[in-house]
């Protein structure tokens, strides 16, 4: 089977969905273009702006296709092969991922903008919203632990290809900084001068490009620099991550979000773009194996564990906050949910569908484990079909993993910060300042910590929290589903409300519940060498605490509708 036999498929299937099923779900939750949406009823050009749909899309899907759609896509086929992972990515992109991200965004915009939280604490009760809002919060932690050390990861160290192609760490570190620097000078520019957006845009991409070329030759090895192993390296990189967020969460949109988001959009659509190419006139071929087994060496079973390692590109419950925290807030027609909710959900299918590709067309024993590197080894060979350098289209692959990441930081710490202040009702200036500290400690905690296997070999934190990170994911986003099917109970009454909605929330919610609770087990009941290494068996305690807070969110949600059973549906939400 050619790899293009394996795209092309993958694509068709999502046009399909995007046509009809997509027209259904904007039929079924009754999307008006006449109705007024809360970027413009509430417009103030600071937080409620009306944006048109083509600059929203590149913006929302900057901001949901993080790490979560290559990592997780390349890590479940090591795993069990990929054809499984290809099935949950294709079915669940179509029917519960799209639908999560669709009904977030609109259940958001009929709520003046609200997030999920708040649409919870309408239509279920206070409790519920408290429960929902530190869980919210827990798995933004995750989020943040695990894609900063995975770039901080890729900052580090060097990699020597198959065709003998040196890839440098310190060079895609210097890329990177290059990278959030172009951004902050487009918005200054836009900002205070009379260049327009798409003026900028014409100059400031292609920047992006010289960056990529110029990274290699200037290299910024922390390692050389200071003095320091490979390990603390990461450990460095971790730390000035951190601060990162911690600035870049509390300066203004305009500064350093918007004009990112902008230019990553485009960066993303190349990215695709350069797979979609290989892949179309590469002539590859999948060598990997189809199916591996039920589960792996060390236990780790297909049920549960695909449907949590492959979290974004199939599923995630992320995108929630997303739409329902920024999104909804620059929506500008109610019939744009569906491009923008739906539609990029199934462009994120396509980019872990490129990402299985990319270890689809390499040998078992290719000795390439690093999924970074896996991706952009791919979108190198891919590139070459256009006369690209493989040194210049890794390179490019690279850079394009770190920048799907830059955008989810950066949204995560904001979230966190607003999520803390909410909490503790502590506002104005110092609020923000020391919410955002919280959320960045915490995971930097994580992250310095050293965790070792049972042969003493080092074992990066990102690895070690990532199943962790997509149980919570995943469980999140069954959460909000959860929420929605009260929601749309309470005020449509209508057949499709428990197909659509509901059965996708609890099948996500047991595959969620299932892998905490193996979590749980191997803590407490049955110790595994890397879960003991974590100071104090945290892993296993932050599963039980995500454990708990989800089965009391599904008591109050079952109290919730027991109640109203009787109760007359309410159409006007």
């Amino acid at each position: 089977m050619s790899l293009l036999t394996v795209a092309l498929t993958c694509a068709a299937l999502f046009a399909a969905a995007y046509y009809f099923y997509g027209r259904l779900l904007s039929r079924w939750f009754g999307l008006n273009r006449d109705a007024q949406t809360p970027a413009v009823s509430l417009r103030d050009d600071v937080d409620y702006v009306p944006i048109e749909p083509k600059f929203l899309l590149g913006q929302h899907f900057s901001a949901i296709a993080a790490a979560g759609p290559i990592v997780g896509p390349i890590l479940a086929r090591m795993m069990f092969g990929w054809l499984p992972a290809l099935l949950w990515i294709v079915i669940g992109s179509i029917f519960i991922g799209g639908v999560h991200d669709f009904a977030a965004l609109v259940a958001s915009i009929r709520h003046k903008a609200g997030s999920i939280a708040q649409i919870i604490r309408e239509h279920m009760t206070r409790t519920s919203y408290l429960l929902c809002m530190i869980f919210v919060w827990i798995a933004l932690v995750y989020v943040v632990v695990a894609f900063t050390d995975i770039v901080a990861t890729s900052f580090v160290g060097t990699q020597t290809l198959e065709n003998g192609v040196i890839v440098t760490g310190g060079g895609i570190a210097a890329s990177s900084m290059i990278y959030l620097v172009l951004p902050v000078i487009m918005g200054l520019m836009l900002r205070f001068t009379k260049l327009s957006l798409g003026a900028a845009t014409l100059i400031f991409l292609p920047l992006v490009g010289a960056a990529i070329w110029a990274g290699q030759y200037i290299p910024l090895d922390l390692a050389s620099m200071v003095g320091l192993s490979a390990e603390n390296s990461v450990r460095l990189w971790d730390v000035l991550l951190l601060a990162y967020c911690f600035v870049a969460s509390l300066v203004p949109m305009w500064i350093l979000l918007q004009p990112r988001g902008h230019l990553g959009g485009y960066f993303l659509y190349c990215a695709l773009g350069a797979g979609l190419l290989g892949l179309l006139f590469g002539g590859h071929g999948v060598e990997y194996p189809a199916f591996i087994g039920w589960s792996t060496a060390r236990g780790e079973a297909l049920f549960p564990m695909l449907f949590i390692t492959i979290a974004c590109g199939a599923c995630s419950g992320f995108h929630a906050l997303i739409a329902s925290g920024t999104t909804s807030k620059q929506l500008k027609r109610e019939t744009d949910a569906r491009p923008v909710g739906y539609g990029t959900m199934l462009l994120e299918g396509m980019v872990a569908v490129v990402s299985l590709c990319c270890l689809m067309m390499l040998p078992a024993n290719s000795g390439i484990t690093n999924p970074n590197y896996i991706y952009a080894s791919g979108i190198g060979n891919f590139l070459r079909i256009i006369h690209i350098p493989v040194l210049l289209g890794i390179s490019f692959g690279l850079l394009a993993f770190t920048t799907f990441v830059y955008d989810t930081l950066d949204v995560c710490t904001r979230l966190g910060r607003y999520i803390m202040q909410e909490l503790t009702g502590w506002q104005g200036q110092a609020g923000r300042w020391v919410a955002t500290a919280v959320t960045v400690i915490v995971p930097l905690y994580f992250v310095i910590q050293k965790v070792t296997d049972a042969a003493g070999r080092p074992i990066p934190a990102w690895k070690l929290f990532w199943p962790l990170f997509g149980a919570s994911n995943q469980l999140l986003a069954a959460l909000t589903l959860l929420g929605i099917t009260v929601w749309l109970y309470r005020t449509r009454r209508a057949w499709w409300v428990w197909p659509v909605v509901g059965v996708p929330g609890a099948f996500m919610y047991v595959m969620s519940m299932w892998a905490l609770f193996g979590f749980i087990k191997q803590g407490f009941f049955k110790p595994v060498a890397e879960v003991r290494q974590v100071p104090g068996g945290l892993v296993s305690w932050v599963a039980l605490l995500l454990a708990g807070l989800s089965l009391m969110l599904l008591v109050e949600a079952v109290r919730v509708l027991i109640k109203v059973r009787r109760e007359p549906a309410n159409e006007k939400s």
